[in-house]
């Protein structure tokens, strides 16, 4: 199955947790204190993160997290405009890389 991947900027991990948490009825799957937040929903991979240079609320990529993702892959559409392409795996191991000390809950199965 394949959900809609939604990468967005923030200036605030904590405050963001807490309104997306309203607006998606759960609670995030990986939070980063002051850096990451990702939420996974039935249709929706939903990823927060405090990037300096880009500003809060400004779209960072768009993607697929699709189960038959054989590898991570990136391409960029006619706009400009990143999309990104992977199974859940992929994305727990560039969590891993990024935060080393994330606990293993980060490790989300396709």
């Amino acid at each position: 199955m394949k959900k809609l991947h939604l990468a967005l900027s923030t200036d605030d991990i904590a405050a963001s947790v807490v309104d997306y948490s309203g607006r998606l009825g759960c609670e995030p799957e990986v939070v980063i204190e002051g850096a990451y937040a990702l939420w996974r929903t039935a249709t929706l991979n939903l990823s927060l993160r405090q990037v300096t240079g880009v500003a809060p609320g400004q779209l960072r990529h768009l993607g697929w997290e699709d189960d038959q993702a054989e590898a991570f892959t990136a391409t960029v559409d006619v706009n400009g405009i990143t999309w990104e392409h992977f199974a859940a795996h992929h994305q727990a191991d560039e969590i891993k890389a990024a935060w080393p000390g994330t606990p293993d809950q980060a490790r989300v199965s396709d």
